[in-house]
């Protein structure tokens, strides 16, 4: 048995931030990981294709890594396995549904033969290193989500995961009060809990509400109906599929999500979809308008997206046409609005009806509300409160609602990213930090574009580019061609050739004046031309485009 040590509990993404989850649990040499997320980039991030954790502190320390544990299957929590585990081994545990997602994710990569899944069912707990863990059943918008309840001899932790207190969840799996009240009667050293929905007050709906929205809907629809939603969601495609069926309408899945995930989740038998109801492509258009459904991906307006095809017109199979009716049934992600109202007017242009949660309950959240998280806290009754997956606000207001029922100011501790929590006989505060951040990832570069390459994109899409191309005599300093002036997304050069001639003047000009010793030195010709045509652009159409002197030597 280990002495009783300190026990450390490092964030490396999910605090400040929605998506990113990363949690690690230390304690003696044994290090646990909880969650292995991304984020989507947000729309600074030019040309980034995903973000994931910086995780160079588990490089220097990957041979104490024991393992790591997942709490449900989306993106935000198991999307940057297949960049972490390019660093480190150890085996990763979850429910049966997250681990089929995650074998799926896997394969993309060639991953899935290499690594060691092990299914973990809730209420199971299991032995790692110096740790006890629990997984305990929560409701979630995705079937299988669980809470951890992680045992030290320093202290009990409870990891809510995302969750929410769904009375009426669509399978009939609640979130497991009992087991959670059976550890606050215990003891529970910290509660790490949700924060997403702590500016919401009263308590999120219930998932089965959006089943009943879809059975007032669908009988109102002449034509074509056709649902947008996450394909991790599985109970809102089962909704879907039911509705369709008091119908009299058959299921057609679209996008490669899609498709996959229905098919994990009806070989594991979270998805109960007859055969029969199923119909592909190819059969649409034996079928009458009023006896289709479809159900797809890219609600989030994503440009190369099954359903974005279908709104520009551009789609060669599925054409919308007047009685069809277009379900978008997901939030609205933050930084997406935009998208996704350019995507809803585009629907309208074909003749669709469009129902969203801006109008309609087809859909609701699948994070607890503030009544809920105050349960939460009731229930476990922990000593210390840390909250975790939200923006800093969200933070800040659930330590103030932990506040209000109870938990002392000085016990509520608030982290960021890389901050170090510590946890030595009874106490708890932050000792110190741990290197963290975001690494970018842009096609199959991971980690090589970095801030400075950023802000030359964002330079370069605000401002556009000049290049200038000059051929000196290496031996006279002679300027023998140019200089030839190349634009993009500078000005238009048909119609500005007056001015692009003025600024080949100038630069002429400019190089007239410098002496042999400096046109000798391409670095400082390349110089002088920044400097002049700098000027020159701010003082005549206040503008600030990268420049690119290009120098020859002949």
């Amino acid at each position: 048995m280990m002495e009783n040590c300190e026990l450390r509990i490092i964030p490396l993404g999910g605090m400040g931030e929605i998506g990113l989850n990363m949690t690690l649990y230390e304690h003696g040499d044994d290090i646990l990981i909880v969650d292995c997320g991304l984020m989507f980039p947000e729309p600074s991030m030019l040309g980034i294709d995903l973000v994931i954790p910086d995780i160079s502190y588990l490089r220097e320390n990957a041979d104490r890594i024991r393992g790591i544990l997942l709490t449900h299957g989306h993106e935000d929590h198991i999307g940057a396995l297949p960049f972490v585990l390019a660093d480190i081994s150890a085996p990763i545990y979850g429910t049966a549904l997250t681990l089929g997602f995650v074998r799926e994710k896997l394969k993309e990569y060639d991953l899935d033969s290499l690594v060691d899944l092990r299914v973990v069912k809730p209420r199971t707990t299991i032995d790692i290193g110096n740790f006890a863990v629990e997984f305990i059943r929560v409701a979630h918008s995705i079937v299988d989500g669980c809470a951890l309840a992680i045992r030290s001899l320093e202290g009990l932790i409870i990891h809510t995961g995302d969750f929410k207190l769904d009375q009426t969840p669509v399978d009939g799996e609640l979130t497991d009060l009992a087991t959670l009240s059976k550890y606050g009667e215990e003891g529970v050293l910290a509660l790490l809990s949700d924060s997403t929905n702590v500016e919401r007050e009263g308590y999120t709906l219930s998932e089965r509400l959006v089943g009943e929205a879809f059975d007032e809907i669908f009988p109102l629809c002449p034509g074509r109906i056709i649902v947008a939603a996450f394909s991790s969601n599985i109970h809102r495609v089962q909704q879907v599929v039911d509705a369709a069926e008091r119908c009299g309408r058959k299921v057609l899945l679209n996008g490669r999500s899609m498709l996959a995930n229905v098919h994990i989740a009806r070989q594991l038998g979270y998805l109960s979809i007859p055969d029969s109801l199923l119909v592909d492509l190819k059969e649409l258009p034996k079928l009458p308008k009023n006896q289709i459904c479809m159900i797809t991906t890219g609600s989030q307006g994503e440009p190369m997206s099954a359903l974005t095809r279908i709104a520009m017109d551009d789609h060669k199979q599925i054409k919308l046409e007047q009685g069809d009716t277009v379900i978008l049934s997901s939030r609205f992600i933050p930084g997406n609005e935009k998208t996704i109202s350019d995507l809803i007017n585009h629907l309208y242009r074909r003749g669709a009806e469009v129902y969203h949660e801006k109008v309609s309950e087809v859909h609701v959240s699948g994070h607890a509300s503030q009544e809920e998280l105050k349960l939460m806290i009731n229930l476990t009754r922990p000593r210390f409160f840390i909250p975790i997956h939200g923006e800093y606000r969200h933070l800040v207001k659930h330590a103030r609602l932990a506040q209000r029922v109870g938990i002392p100011a000085e016990r509520c501790i608030l982290a960021v990213n890389g901050d170090v929590i510590t946890f030595a006989e009874g106490t708890g505060s932050i000792s110190g930090t741990v290197e963290s951040g975001r690494v970018f990832v842009d096609g199959k570069g991971i980690g090589d574009v970095g801030n400075v390459v950023l802000k030359d994109r964002k330079h370069l899409s605000e401002d556009g580019m000049v290049v200038v191309i000059i051929a000196i005599n290496q031996a006279t300093g002679e300027i023998i061609y140019g200089p030839d002036i190349v634009t993009r997304g500078f000005v238009f050069e048909d119609e500005s050739q007056e001015y692009l001639d003025e600024t080949k003047k100038i630069v002429l000009d400019t190089l007239a004046g410098v002496n042999l010793e400096v046109m000798a030195d391409l670095n400082e010709v390349k110089l002088e031309v920044r400097r002049v045509l700098r000027k020159f652009f701010n003082k005549t159409i206040e503008r600030r485009p990268v420049i690119l002197p290009l120098i020859l030597e002949m």
